[in-house]
């Protein structure tokens, strides 16, 4: 008998989360004489905080990720092309400021770190101990955005937003192992555990001031690519628009932002643009199962287009029993750890406009960036409650885990 279409979709839905959920190889131990800590993107002011991973969450050192920035703006301002998007990132994304740091994983070695620079358009690779630049890589376009690190931690994805592709390079040397397309503006990237898929969500136009709900169709081809991170061969591609009107929300918007898997990955959560919340996805049903919306502030401004790039909240991160799921409410000024079962959320932890969470390095709490307030804070998993609060650079973003050299404090003066 022949299978409907709807039906194939299922099944190779049901490979795919058959795959992923199979037994994983660990990532990559690291070497030894290595110690793990947080560094901290400070996006306006081009410099990385690294802090102790737990604990007091106390400053390690700090590294300047544009120390090739004289070289940089010379070329920008020397191109007619080049200057003229420079300049758009700054009016646009960036606030009235440059963007010098928006990702960063150290290499399996610790010796250096890689970055993601949207306002150079490229990707550096930086010793930690003479801060030196070991390589760059110029992304397609005129913008680098999110990058995800595979579990081996020898391959980096970045996304090139303006040019709708994701590159995978090679961590140790920069040179590129592949690329693919994506639907309009490259966001988030995410390996699975086993480092054999790699998903990408595309987010459309987030500066446009087109905000209103009727106009949403305006934002460009938002939609999750999921490939196969040897052959970089496109293996699914979910549009969430379907599955949100199917689910009863065609209010939502369908950019994907930051997501969380689930630790057997059979679920996704995610957030989108413009709500205050986020969604659960069933891979194998293909379906979304569940909406959590969390607390408006009554402070926020109601016009969407005073949202930061459309955003509302930004930033997920999921605790390592999977129990809990710790939520950046961005616009509305603070976070809050959800219980994944009931999603009831806790107590709602002030903080100035948050833009990521991530898991600390014991997995007991979640450390937040608060751009807002340039420092970072931590919150228990478990009570829900603020543990420290501790200061950083200039607009704080994206938070990672990664290792640096045991005695390290800092590159060597030059």
């Amino acid at each position: 008998m022949a299978r409907s279409p709807r039906t194939l979709y299922l099944l190779a839905a049901a490979a795919l989360v058959a795959a992923l959920t199979a037994a994983a190889p660990g990532a990559a131990a690291p070497s030894e004489g290595l110690r793990e800590v947080l560094f901290v993107g400070n996006n306006w002011e081009g410099t990385a905080d690294v802090l102790a991973s737990t604990g007091d969450l106390a400053r390690i050192g700090r590294i300047d990720v544009v120390p090739d920035k004289a070289e940089r703006l010379r070329e920008i301002y020397l191109d007619p092309v080049k200057l003229a998007f420079f300049l758009g990132v700054r009016a646009t994304a960036g606030e009235g400021h440059d963007q010098f740091v928006d990702d960063m994983y150290t290499t399996p070695d610790g010796s250096a770190v890689v970055v993601s620079r949207p306002s150079f358009a490229d990707v550096v690779s930086i010793d930690l101990r003479s801060g030196r630049v070991n390589w760059r890589f110029p992304v397609a376009g005129h913008r680098s955005d999110h990058m995800a690190v595979s579990p081996d931690g020898t391959r980096v994805a970045v996304s090139a937003s303006t040019a709708n592709t994701v590159h995978v390079l090679d961590i140790a040397t920069g040179r590129q192992a592949g690329s693919f397309t994506t639907g309009d503006k490259p966001h988030e990237n995410v390996f699975s555990r086993d480092g054999r898929y790699l998903w990408n969500s595309a987010i459309g136009d987030v500066t446009s001031a087109l905000d209103a709900p009727w106009l949403d169709w305006t934002k460009g081809d938002r939609k999750i690519t999921v490939v196969d991170a040897r052959t970089f061969a496109p293996v699914r591609v979910i549009d969430m628009r379907a599955r949100l009107d199917a689910f009863g929300r065609k209010d939502l918007s369908d950019a994907v932002r930051p997501v969380a898997f689930s630790p057997d990955e059979s679920k996704l959560y995610f957030q989108v643009s413009f709500f205050n919340g986020f969604l659960e996805y069933d891979l194998a049903a293909d379906r979304i199962t569940r909406v959590k919306t969390l607390p408006e502030n009554p402070a926020t401004a109601k016009e969407r287009t005073t949202w930061v790039n459309d955003s509302r909240h930004h930033g997920l991160s999921m605790s390592p029993d999977g129990s809990k799921l710790c939520v950046a409410g961005t616009m509305d000024d603070y976070a809050t750890v959800v219980d994944r079962a009931t999603l009831a959320e806790g107590p709602l932890i002030p903080a100035a406009k948050p833009y990521w969470a991530t898991v600390d390095g014991d997995g007991t709490g979640c450390v937040i960036s608060e751009s807002g307030a340039d420092q970072v804070t931590a919150i228990d998993f478990a009570t829900g409650a603020k543990r420290v609060s501790v200061p950083v650079g200039d607009h704080p973003q994206r938070v990672r885990l990664g290792h640096v050299p045991a005695l390290w404090t800092g590159p060597a003066p030059s």
